[in-house]
């Protein structure tokens, strides 16, 4: 397993990423095998573990302490906060009160001192980034986390983020985790480069863009809405909604040139990250022991320029396909008030 340096920190870390969003009631519940989908991984060259508070409240940072007994000083050991974690005011977000609160938590879940990368899930607005940063900064000072960085923040704010932490001698988010995959290609855009002009580490996460890319979804198939992801967003499965026809044409495609690969569909959709020089891990995100396994023998794949501007001839770089579960949109976006003035002041007289 190839090994980079996270950010700038001197840590190294696997190209891949073991994600274990899946393990706890939202996925596999069974502790005992996701103990040991855990060490199977850390056997076969991956030393780098990412989870997060809000997985199954808090139940998959439990395995993961469970699976790293004896094993701690193997792993580089990542989580987040930023999401609620219980009902009523000040439960969740990125204020100095919730995160110097919640990191507590998440230690004693994991069963460790200290946690290696602590990540700030996503964007807050009602918190400055100031406030934000200066407590990160005070629990690397402590020696509970070693570093941190953010998740599914735009390009514009870890620029912000950037330049508070600059102007005010604090400590810098040193990584970025966003979603890219084949179908969703969008971070090329702003993000990436922008992770790479300021040396950020980036993990990048769902590069089987939702199922999409498992080849379980295939055009003119009748496709299965009663388990999996389809019972989470059913409209993002329908395939005679435009979005859908997109994907599972560019599906069809991209399974031409996994045969032309040599690999599997899955196997390419893990690969195609690798290759971007910004990129420094891609999150798999197994829920049994099969699926661990049916990743780990893609790791030897390697996508020419050939294959790659194919790739680019079926999904333009910068584009996205459909919008990533789970990606933040500002609510510039979502609150109408933020974008309209009010109704008598809309006149150019």
């Amino acid at each position: 397993m190839r090994h980079r340096v996270l950010g700038g920190t001197g840590i190294e870390v696997s190209a891949y990423c073991l994600g274990t969003m899946m393990f706890g009631f939202v996925g596999n519940s069974d502790h005992d095998e996701g103990v040991r989908i855990i060490h199977a991984a850390l056997d076969e060259g991956i030393n780098f573990v990412d989870t997060a508070d809000m997985y199954s409240a808090g139940e998959s940072e439990t395995i993961v302490g469970k699976a790293l007994k004896g094993r701690r000083d193997e792993v580089v050991l990542a989580t987040k906060v930023h999401f609620p974690m219980g009902d009523g005011p000040n439960r969740g977000g990125n204020s100095r009160r919730w995160i110097v609160r919640e990191v507590e938590d998440s230690l004693r879940r994991l069963g460790t001192d200290w946690i290696d990368l602590y990540q700030v899930h996503r964007p807050d607005h009602t918190t400055d980034i100031e406030e934000t940063l200066s407590a990160l900064t005070d629990l690397v000072s402590q020696g509970k986390i070693r570093a941190f960085g953010c998740s599914t923040f735009p390009a514009d704010e870890i620029v912000e983020a950037y330049h508070v932490a600059d102007r005010r001698g604090l400590q810098r988010f040193r990584t970025e985790q966003p979603p890219y995959s084949l179908l969703a290609r969008g971070v090329e855009r702003h993000m990436l480069p922008v992770a790479q002009r300021l040396g950020m580490g980036v993990l990048t996460w769902s590069p089987l863009a939702s199922g999409f890319l498992t080849g379980r979804y295939r055009k003119g198939r009748a496709l299965d809405l009663s388990s999996g992801r389809p019972t989470l967003n059913p409209d993002r499965f329908d395939p005679s909604a435009p979005r859908t026809a997109a994907k599972l044409e560019a599906v069809e495609q991209l399974v031409a040139v996994a045969e032309e690969v040599g690999c599997t569909l899955p196997e390419l959709a893990v690969a195609f990250p690798l290759a971007h020089p910004a990129v420094t891990s891609v999150i798999i995100g197994p829920r049994t022991m099969e699926q661990l396994r049916s990743t780990l023998k893609g790791t030897s794949v390697v996508l020419d320029d050939a294959v790659l501007d194919r790739i680019d001839e079926i999904v333009p770089p910068g584009t996205d396909l459909y919008p990533p579960d789970g990606a933040w949109t500002p609510p510039t976006l979502t609150t109408p008030e933020l974008r309209r003035r009010p109704a008598g002041a809309r006149s150019a007289a």
